[in-house]
């Protein structure tokens, strides 16, 4: 039997004022709706389809990486119609269909394992995630018989003593896929706002004297977001637990209040992060790394005991033992070496630096090839745009690299070899060769006294 997910992703989201769909808007570095799609694949459910609507490019644009089939709401007629909207998607399904919402990303990959476990085992025809909290105004109250649920109240319909209910539904929901098909087409819309709802589906189900279940939660699990003060709170409620992962698993955070790391970042144990750190995306650090404070680390491969220290690394990867910054700049496609010493004001972009070279403060390297145990001076510029195009610069193993060189590529400057301070390198220069670039040094005596003379000093 077949494990489905339908996301409900076309709402609008007109409280967080932005031209960006709800759906999208980040927590901890990734879009909501890629949270909910990565939480389901994780809990079993293959076959996901996003339900999308007005903002359908967008949400499609950015989900599209995650191998999902899409449904569209053309009009917003509540939850019940979004489900009828992806019938093309449900038809002939057999199995269980999970129902979840994709500004929702506070939900365990745990939980919904939990709630697939208690469907399956109770023989539930629905499952519904549920919390208990002690103010549940304005919230639908579940009345339960037992561990089955007799129904969900609306708030407003509530009588004095269903009042005193306190747990109330999350929204998110497993489904017998038949069970579901059945009741979709007997739903209705004859309500005041003229919508289709989905709890009306629980409804049509106990009305057969179908199953249903639920399974409680912590309600910060069940939060949904519609308002950048609530987007805030997410992220700080997903920034605590990520955090709490890693210091589990043995991970120094020396504060982690101020400690920013993405979903799905990875990190070994031993590493001691200072604060101030941000980790984005599929950044990978090996055991052992010491992050200083004031590190930008994106989409990067950082091996064991590396140091860092207030620098900016992107789509790069950088070897064991090697130290970086402060105040460097890895820009991507850049792979670095390991024993590296990349120093202060020091930029690399798209280049390759071999094991032991040091470029210790104030260098430019650009779409290069750099040997292993190579010395760059002081102010050293790999010159490798003409304006138009770019071109590669080699500098082989065991060079050494003057102060103040330019390397105007194409150039090779070949192993073993040295470069004059000062120079300008518009040659490739040979094996244990020394290359000098720059103009005769003219002095002129008296220069300054015959300036007084003529009145120009």
């Amino acid at each position: 039997m077949g494990k489905y997910a339908l996301i409900l992703a076309a709402g609008e989201g007109k409280r967080m004022k932005s031209e960006t769909s709800k759906v999208l808007h980040k927590v901890c570095g990734k879009e909501m709706v890629n949270h909910v799609i990565d939480i389901m694949r994780n809990a079993g459910f293959e076959d996901v389809n996003v339900i999308v609507g007005r903002s359908k490019e967008q949400v499609m644009d950015k989900t599209s990486s995650r191998n999902v089939s899409y449904s569209v709401q053309e009009e917003q007629l509540g939850t019940g119609h979004a489900v009828l909207c992806a019938k093309d998607f449900l038809q002939d399904k057999e199995g269980t269909v999970a129902i979840f919402t994709g500004d929702a990303p506070l939900v365990r990959e745990e939980t919904v394992k939990e709630m697939l476990k208690s469907h399956e085992e109770g023989g539930y025809s629905a499952t519904l995630l549920t919390s208990v909290i002690e103010n549940p105004s304005g919230y639908g109250r579940i009345q339960r018989s037992g561990n089955d649920v007799e129904k969900i109240i609306e708030h407003k319909d509530c009588s004095e003593e269903e009042l005193k209910l306190k747990e109330i539904n999350a929204g998110m929901y497993l489904f017998d896929a038949k069970a579901l098909q059945e009741a979709l087409l007997l739903l209705k819309n004859d309500n005041a706002q003229g919508e289709y709802y989905l709890t009306d589906v629980i409804e049509i189900m106990k009305g057969k004297n179908l199953k249903v279940g639920a399974v409680i939660t912590e309600f910060d699990e069940t939060r949904g977001v519609n308002s950048r003060a609530q987007l805030a709170e997410a992220e700080a409620i997903l920034r605590k637990r990520i955090n709490e992962f890693h210091m589990e698993n043995g991970v120094t955070l020396i504060d982690p209040l101020t400690t920013y790391i993405g979903a799905d970042v990875v990190i070994g144990n031993d590493t001691i992060i200072y604060p101030n750190n941000t980790l984005e995306g599929k950044t990978i650090l090996g055991k052992g790394v010491l992050l200083h404070p004031n590190n930008r680390i994106e989409d990067s491969v950082i091996e064991d005991e590396v140091t860092i220290a207030s620098s900016v690394i992107l789509c790069s990867k950088v070897g064991k033992k090697t130290t970086v910054g402060p105040f460097a700049y890895i820009r991507p496609d850049s792979v670095i070496g390991e024993h590296v010493k990349v120093g202060d004001f020091v930029e690399i972009k798209k280049s390759t630096i071999g094991n032991g070279t040091k470029i210790s403060h104030l260098t430019y390297i650009g779409d290069a090839e750099v040997g292993e145990h190579v010395n760059f001076g002081c102010g050293t510029v790999v010159v490798n745009y003409d304006g138009k195009n770019k071109y590669k610069t080699v500098v082989e193993d065991h060079a050494f690299i003057g102060c103040n060189t330019n390397l105007v590529a194409p150039v090779t400057v070949h192993e073993g070899a040295f470069t004059a301070a000062g120079s300008t390198i518009t040659e490739d220069v040979p094996k244990e060769g020394l290359g000098i670039g720059r103009a005769k040094q003219v002095n002129k005596e008296g220069w300054v006294q015959k300036r007084k003379e003529s009145g120009k000093y």
